[in-house]
């Protein structure tokens, strides 16, 4: 299936490692120009290169996306180098675990900057060009999660679901200009942020409550997102989702 996304800029963020990385290789593989995003300079540039080695064409921008002047500052070395995007996929990295009661207001504060504002200014820096083009795509990375909460991870239960209700009426806004916005939600992904969340034993008592019996793998989240941001799936805005091996049991 021809995605058209050949020659089209795309702009990927938290993409040094993990879900944001498997994205970037497969838009740069569809034939994307891809902007890559990550604080990590060192995995930013490994990243990069290995899209060159294989033929893709990519540029990577050192920037943390919780923070608004890096946000702009993205958006103005994204043009400079490459154009304006015509695809964003806002994928910022997962905020500390822990019960509600439990957070304090720190927490909640840079858990904002980093999983709800991050999403919400990265739309801002793209949107004006896509409706001026009256094409575009924007896909947030939220989480299963946002269907179904889960109780150590209240800070990702509140914030992801503010990015999806955000996306929700950014997508009504601007969909006569042709420009999408849709969610992809993962379930539990063989991603660094599982180590994080899970010691040997919690990981195959996981494993075993996915009707799948499986991990989902980076590659797995990116080729729902690639459809997203295609041509194919011009008619699908407002929506999550879910990438998750059967994980969540609700209807909707």
């Amino acid at each position: 299936m021809d995605l058209g996304l050949s020659g089209k800029i795309a702009l990927v963020t938290g993409a040094s490692k993990g879900i944001g990385l498997a994205v970037a290789q497969l838009l740069a593989a569809e034939g994307a120009r891809v902007a890559l995003v990550a604080r990590d300079g060192a995995g930013l540039d490994e990243a990069v290169r290995g899209i060159k080695q294989t033929g893709g064409d990519a540029v990577g921008i050192q920037g943390d996306v919780s923070r608004l002047v890096e946000v702009e500052r993205i958006g103005t070395e994204t043009r400079r180098l490459l154009g304006d995007p015509a695809v964003l996929v806002a994928n910022a990295g997962g905020p500390p675990a822990g019960k509600p009661s439990e957070l304090r207001e720190d927490a909640w504060a840079e858990a904002v900057e980093l999983t709800l504002m991050s999403s919400v200014r990265l739309a801002r820096e793209v949107v004006p060009a896509m409706r001026r083009a009256r094409w575009g795509r924007i896909v947030n990375i939220t989480s299963f999660l946002v269907k179904e909460p889960v109780l150590n991870l209240a800070l990702s239960n509140a914030l992801r679901s503010g990015v999806t209700a955000h996306a929700k009426g950014l997508s009504e806004e601007i969909a006569s200009d042709g420009v999408t916005v849709n969610n992809v939600g993962p379930g539990y992904t063989a991603t660094e942020r599982l180590d994080d969340l899970f010691d040997e034993a919690g990981m195959r008592a996981l494993v075993e409550r996915i009707p799948a019996r499986r991990l989902a793998e980076p590659e797995e989240i990116a080729a729902a997102v690639a459809f997203l941001a295609s041509d194919r799936a011009g008619y699908i805005t407002g929506q999550t989702l879910v990438v998750d091996g059967g994980f969540v049991k609700g209807l909707f």
